[in-house]
C-alpha cells in the first residue's frame, strides 16, 4: 500500500473518532455507562476516577489493529488505523486531562480562539453535575459558547458552578 494512501487512511481515522468519541460520549457515556462517568463530573478525590477506564476501553481496537498490522499480517491499512485511534487518544490526552482539567501540573494559558472555544464549551458541559442536560459532547470540535449557552437555558437544567478542578482561564 502507498505511503499516500496510509497517509489518507491515517487522517481519516483521526478525523473519524472525534464523531465516534461524540457518540460515545452522549448516548454511551451519559446513557448506560453514566454508572463509570459519571466521577467524571464530581471533584476528583485523587490522580485517578471510575472514567480513566474509558480511556483503556477505547485503547483496545488501537492495540489490536496495531498487532494485526504489525505481528499478524492483516495489512499496513491496520496499522495505520491503530495509530489514527491512536493518535487521537494522544490529542484527546492533551486537551482534556491536561489541558482542561489538569491533571497534571502546567502554566498553559489557551490564547487561540479555538483553543478558548473548546475549553470553555468543555466547561459549559460540566456545568450540569447529571447525565441529563448537558451540552457540548465533542473535544475537539465545538459550537460558539453563546449557543451552547442558550441550550443551557432552554434545557431547564441546574447549572452549577464549575468544579475546583477546571481552573483554566477561557
Amino acid at each position: 500500500m502507498s505511503p499516500m494512501l496510509l497517509l489518507l487512511i491515517f487522517l481519516a481515522t483521526l478525523a473519524a473518532m472525534e464523531g465516534f468519541a461524540y457518540v460515545m460520549h452522549r448516548w454511551v457515556m451519559h446513557g448506560p455507562g453514566w454508572f463509570l462517568h459519571a466521577s467524571h463530573h464530581r471533584p476528583r478525590p485523587g490522580m485517578w476516577e471510575a472514567n480513566d477506564l474509558y480511556f483503556v476501553i477505547f485503547a483496545l481496537p488501537s492495540i489490536l489493529l496495531l498487532l494485526g498490522g504489525v505481528q499478524w499480517d492483516w495489512g499496513s491499512w491496520a496499522t495505520a488505523c491503530g495509530a489514527g485511534i491512536a493518535a487521537y487518544g494522544m490529542i484527546y490526552l492533551g486537551f482534556h486531562d491536561i489541558i482542561v482539567h489538569r491533571r497534571m501540573t502546567h502554566r498553559y494559558v489557551p490564547r487561540s480562539r479555538y483553543m478558548k472555544r473548546i475549553v470553555q464549551a468543555h466547561r459549559l458541559h460540566h456545568a450540569v453535575g447529571t447525565r441529563l442536560g448537558c451540552v457540548s459532547f465533542g473535544f475537539l470540535v465545538a459550537p460558539r459558547p453563546e449557543q451552547l449557552k442558550r441550550e443551557l437555558a432552554r434545557s431547564g437544567a441546574a447549572i452549577r458552578k464549575a468544579p475546583d478542578y477546571e481552573k483554566t482561564e477561557a
